[in-house]
């Protein structure tokens, strides 16, 4: 073969050697904006347990609560539709693509006009789900619950569509900020929504029953998007216009990008909407139960992948609109493999602790050894699709970041549409075997989405020409060995701990395996783990300069 001439081998060196920094600047970049995303995450899961812990405390798993979950069903498929995953998918690669061209102008017309459009499709939509509540709760949701029950979730489900439009802003926003590598406070939103809750079952519900939870949920809202305005305001060349700009291409594109995109996000809802109306004619507390299986197994997810993938977005986005598909590439391999790393022992960890967790969370007031019960049933079978549901996360927002809305929409939706046959199946197979049927409607969930991720990795490296999947799969089994090793650690530590104090166990066992699996990491001399802890090392040698 011919060698290259000297001053072209040294070109591709320094061009070699460009790519490897600005690659390693990117996922620099991903990983101290997914810290403060992930720490603030921490911090809305923490203020998220207290408000389920006070909620349960005071409903248990009771009709009046099963008829609040049902009245969040329709404000969270209009959320997840406009202001959440599809406007989100749609608004911050273009946006960022005028960033990346110094236009601020064009940046902030597009964000006057799609704010403004979003504000008055909710507004609208929240009229009419007023109007056609009774028709939703009777016909759609709940057409099993009592009449006494469809008349309480019909009052919720009006309190609770004045979330909408609050939250459809507030989801713009986090756009903006996150485009801007603002990351803070939209992390710090969540927890504002939680404390809005908190208050109203604290000092509304004593006097207003479960609608006082409902109200609670509205001054969230109204929180969740306050504490955002002050990063907002910082923002430099900033200029908001009273315009719906439908003539605008770059409205138009939003618009495109965000159509095939809301086709998968309503399919999500509608098996969302599927489990309601089957958990609704199974035993009382069934679906209540597997809400709060739901929110218990989202917790490490919402931490691990969405805190990384918020985070890896707008870099994404920008090394598309930069044309370097190549650096993409390898940070998304880094960030799979971190995501990776974080979700193997979190699925370990949370199936083998699940039952004295949910006892330390949950057990008192209302909420007995059946709701135990019937929580950690559901548990299991949802912890079981932990991976797969982190792995969506990150490898939904590589699509979107290279413009692509519709293959990610299509084999979701495909998966969708095989969760909801394989829920009524399940449902049915776990009846005649004897054991609880939600259980079926949580596995049917983590089977589809496990589905749903190969079929997302193998189009994605098709598209990107490769995803170091050496890489990838060697962190892989090494994080799978140490989280064997602290599985069996855990194991013994409850069959030896049978009796103690809830409390007891759930705090050692997660002390032992989280020290346990971080040495065992650490003696494959994971390159991560040395990253983490020379990078902690530094931030407290600048703490202690400073001091």
């Amino acid at each position: 073969m011919e060698r290259p001439a000297p001053k072209a081998a040294c070109f591709a060196r320094i061009i070699s050697c460009v790519t490897t920094e600005t690659t390693a600047s990117a996922n620099r970049q991903i990983a101290r904006a997914a810290g403060v995303v992930m720490a603030g995450f921490v911090l809305s899961n923490l203020v998220g347990l207290v408000r389920q812990i006070l909620i349960t405390r005071a409903f248990g798993t009771s009709a009046a609560l099963d008829a609040f979950y049902v009245a969040e069903k329709i404000p969270s498929l209009v959320l997840a539709l406009v202001a959440g995953g599809a406007l989100a998918s749609a608004f911050i690669p273009t946006f960022t693509g005028f960033l990346e061209k110094d236009d601020r102008p064009g940046a902030w017309q597009l964000a006057s006009a799609v704010l403004n459009l979003v504000f008055v499709a909710l507004a609208g939509l929240s009229l009419a789900g007023y109007a056609l509540a009774p028709l939703l709760v009777g016909r759609v949701l709940a057409p099993e619950f009592s009449t006494a029950q469809q008349s309480l979730t019909v009052e919720l489900l009006r309190i609770l569509l004045l979330t909408m439009a609050l939250f459809g802003v507030s989801g713009l926003l986090m756009g903006i900020l996150n485009a801007h590598q603002s990351f803070l406070l939209p992390a710090l939103a969540p927890t504002m929504y939680w404390l809005g809750m908190i208050f109203g079952v604290l000092f509304l519900s004593p006097s207003m029953g479960v609608h006082g939870l409902a109200w609670g949920a509205v001054l969230g809202a109204g929180l969740h998007l306050g504490v955002q305005v002050p990063a907002l305001l910082r923002l430099p060349a900033r200029r908001f216009r009273i315009m719906l700009g439908l003539h605008l291409p770059a409205v138009r594109e939003v618009g495109r990008l965000m159509a095939p995109r809301l086709v998968g996000v309503a399919a999500v809802q509608v098996n969302f909407l599927v489990n309601v109306i089957i958990a609704s004619g199974l035993p009382v507390g069934s679906l209540t139960a597997l809400t709060i299986a739901f929110q218990i197994m989202t917790m490490p997810q919402v931490v691990i992948a969405q805190g990384i993938s918020i985070a890896a977005l707008p870099t994404f986005s920008a090394q598309v609109a930069r044309g370097e598909l190549g650096a993409m590439r390898a940070s998304l391999a880094a960030t799979l493999r971190g995501i990776l790393f974080l979700a193997i022992p979190s699925t370990a960890g949370l199936i083998l602790l699940r039952n004295p967790a949910i006892s330390l969370l949950f057990e008192r007031g209302e909420f007995g050894d059946r709701s135990v019960e019937l929580t950690a049933w559901a548990l299991l079978w949802y912890t079981a699709g932990l991976v797969g549901h982190s792995l969506v996360e990150i490898l939904s927002r590589a699509f979107y970041a290279l413009h692509d809305t519709k293959t990610p929409v299509v084999v979701g939706t495909l998966a969708m549409a095989l969760n909801v046959g394989l829920s009524v199946w399940f449902a049915r197979l776990f009846a005649a075997g004897g054991w609880l049927p939600h259980g079926g409607l949580a596995l049917a969930n983590s089977l589809a989405t496990a589905l749903e991720t190969v079929a997302l990795l193998w189009l994605m490296r098709r598209r990107l020409g490769g995803l170091e999947g050496g890489f990838v799969l060697r962190g892989a089994l090494q994080s799978l060995a140490a989280a064997a090793a602290m599985a069996a650690l855990l194991a013994g530590w409850l069959r030896l701990a049978g009796g103690q104090a809830a409390w007891l166990v759930t705090l050692v066992g997660i002390l032992l395996g989280g020290a346990v699996y971080a040495a065992l990491l650490a003696a494959q001399r994971v390159p991560e783990v040395a990253a983490v802890w020379g990078a902690a090392w530094a931030r407290l040698g600048s703490v202690r300069d400073r001091a």
